[in-house]
């Protein structure tokens, strides 16, 4: 299994498939990794040499990737957070941040749904008996 910037790499995968694990590196900026350091694509990582492990992390080291990459994004949240910013406003309440709806979809960043307004009948006469109660004792 191969260890490249603290993430190990599924063995059974060929490379190309396997460096898009890594954040920050997408199946593009994989292949032109693979190539620039001369391993040939459809290689499994289980058949790498130590060598070519050696020259495909000189290539990742090139780009800003993993806790680099994370803090930076983190460090760009929380400067539009700070100058008040809508997309910092957005990020803050945990919605959507670019213009998509929220009536109907955006499920995954509200949650799940919550119903409101469709109570029982008993517990509606329970509630209501509660709140005569409160306001009677408040009137004295």
């Amino acid at each position: 299994m191969a260890r490249i910037t603290g993430v190990d790499l599924p063995s059974e995968r060929q490379i190309i498939y396997a460096l898009p694990v890594i954040y920050g590196i997408g199946l593009a900026l994989a292949k032109k990794i693979a190539v620039t350091a001369k391993v040939a694509t459809e290689k499994k990582v289980s058949d790498l040499s130590e060598e070519e492990i050696s020259r495909l992390q000189k290539e990742v080291e090139k780009y800003s990737v993993e806790g680099d990459l994370r803090r930076a994004v983190a460090a760009n949240i929380r400067r539009l957070e700070e100058i008040g910013s809508y997309r910092g406003i957005r990020h803050r309440k945990g919605l959507p941040a670019r213009g998509q709806r929220t009536r109907s979809n955006a499920r995954t960043k509200r949650g799940k749904r919550q119903t409101i307004g469709a109570i029982r009948k008993e517990l509606r006469t329970v509630v209501t008996q509660k709140t005569k109660g409160e306001t009677k004792k408040a009137e004295k």
